[in-house]
């Protein structure tokens, strides 16, 4: 009985004796990718072993949620879990092949990505009053761009269309990629998009940052109020990540995953790169995280409700 109990998989004394995978729901290269693998590094360091990021980008994130959800629950599987994926997705597929909370035993939010209402340079707005009172004076006419139908860039678009009382054009692309290419183009009136990729142009003067959507403003960006600030009162969207792993992974093995991340996320290394992206790294404990999510599935449902934001 003692030796069928160290060979099985719940025994967490050894763990980890192999590499460990870590489920990423986009594809490589953008900004989902490049802080999980910061945070792969980093972790893979603190448990002694190596930590590979696997790319599953698709549907949303549903691929590769679906994918994490039903691997085997032995601590060699991880996901990078996002807003999307665990508040969003349950709202908008109404045939999801995962459970957001029932799939998945919670370790740790890990970072949080504010998100920057940024206009194009033939918008003569220079702060958030004027630029509702041009969508007032010509209901319909100022255009939002956003990364796909039902993303969160889209969601943050429809609330402040809602508590603005303003009605703007959706524009969905796919991606952040080409929706980038068209604010700079002028081809877009605006986005609601991650401070990460309109960094650089930001600073260049080619796009301006009217405010942030998060509850306080960004350390990148010290001069720009939150929404909030600037006048739509109560105004919030701060999109999270956070590390998950399968429903029924041992206790002891989430344990020692989770006092990991805490050390790999205090490194200062890793810390300074996150802030020069605007990224804030954070930590907390397993039932924080799967209380966040909890009180997030109901929030984005009614915002999903409001917007009528569909998939196909």
């Amino acid at each position: 009985m003692a030796l069928a109990f160290a060979a099985s998989p719940s025994f967490a004394g050894t763990y980890p004796d192999k590499p460990v995978r870590l489920i990423v729901p986009f594809p490589a290269g953008g900004a989902t990718d490049v802080m999980a693998r910061g945070m792969a590094q980093r972790l893979g360091t603190e448990l002694g072993t190596q930590v590979i990021v696997d790319n599953r980008g698709g549907a949303g994130g549903t691929t590769a949620a679906e994918a994490a959800a039903h691997a085997a629950p032995d601590g060699y599987t991880l996901f990078f879990a996002t807003m999307g994926t665990q508040a969003i997705n349950p709202a908008l597929y109404p045939r999801l092949r995962y459970d957001p909370l029932k799939d998945f035993a919670p370790i740790s939010v890990t970072h949080l990505t504010p998100r920057v209402l940024v206009v194009g340079p033939q918008v003569s707005a220079r702060n958030i009053a004027e630029l509702v009172a041009q969508a007032k004076a010509r209901p319909g006419a100022l255009t939002y761009g956003s990364s796909g139908n039902g993303s969160s860039s889209h969601l943050a678009g429809a609330l402040f269309e809602s508590m603005a009382g303003v009605k703007m054009l959706h524009v969905p692309y796919k991606g952040s990629a080409p929706l980038l290419t068209d604010v700079l183009a002028g081809r877009i009136d605006m986005t609601f998009d991650s401070y990460t990729v309109y960094e650089e142009h930001i600073r260049s003067g080619r796009v301006r940052a009217l405010a942030v959507t998060s509850s306080r403003r960004l350390q990148a960006l010290p001069l720009v109020p939150t929404v909030a600030e600037a006048g739509v009162k109560g105004y919030e969207v701060s999109n999270w990540l956070g590390l998950l792993a399968p429903a029924g992974t041992p206790k002891e093995v989430v344990a020692k995953i989770h006092a990991a991340l805490g050390r790999a996320m205090a490194t200062p290394p890793l810390r300074e790169q996150l802030a020069t992206l605007g990224i804030e790294p954070t930590f907390g404990s397993p039932e924080a995280f799967g209380a966040l999510i909890r009180g997030e599935i109901p929030k984005w449902a009614e915002i999903v409700r409001k917007s009528g934001a569909t998939v196909e």
